[in-house]
């Protein structure tokens, strides 16, 4: 009695092992309608993941350009606040979510248009022309 088979020649293995990639919707230049607290809330979010800068006005008419590298989402819009690194330099500032009025996305998104597979690619371009082996390192950011 032989050994049952454990390959199947219907199944491609190099099919399999390939996921469909992940289609990023880009918000660059986006000003979100911030008509309800979850709306509110969604545009605060979607910021927070955003790699560019955003344009906070206040309700006091204040503005503040910057990086959302925090934020925390309270019971009410009260108690939920951004963190904020000016673009300008001026220390961080914490704002609520209560006290937004508008939200821009303004800056660049600085991974826009850079994937992995492009990545791989110039990895294989740098080594393929010779010399020192690429090294694993982030790029620039401009």
């Amino acid at each position: 009695m032989s050994a049952p088979s454990h390959t199947n020649p219907a199944i491609d293995p190099e099919k399999l092992e390939v996921a469909p990639g992940i289609v990023h919707q880009t918000v660059q230049g986006w000003i979100p309608e911030l008509a309800s607290d979850e709306d509110v809330r969604q545009a605060l979010e979607t910021a927070f993941d955003y790699r560019g800068d955003v344009t906070l006005t206040c309700k006091d008419g204040s503005q503040t350009e910057g990086y959302i590298f925090d934020r925390v989402s309270g019971a009410t819009l009260g108690s939920s606040y951004v963190r904020i690194m000016p673009s300008n330099g001026a220390p961080r500032q914490k704002i609520a979510y209560a006290n937004i009025r508008s939200l821009a996305f303004s800056g660049r998104d600085t991974a826009a248009g850079k994937s992995w597979e492009a990545w791989v690619r110039k990895y294989w371009e740098k080594k393929d022309v010779g010399g020192s082996a690429p090294m694993l390192e982030p790029e620039p950011l401009d």
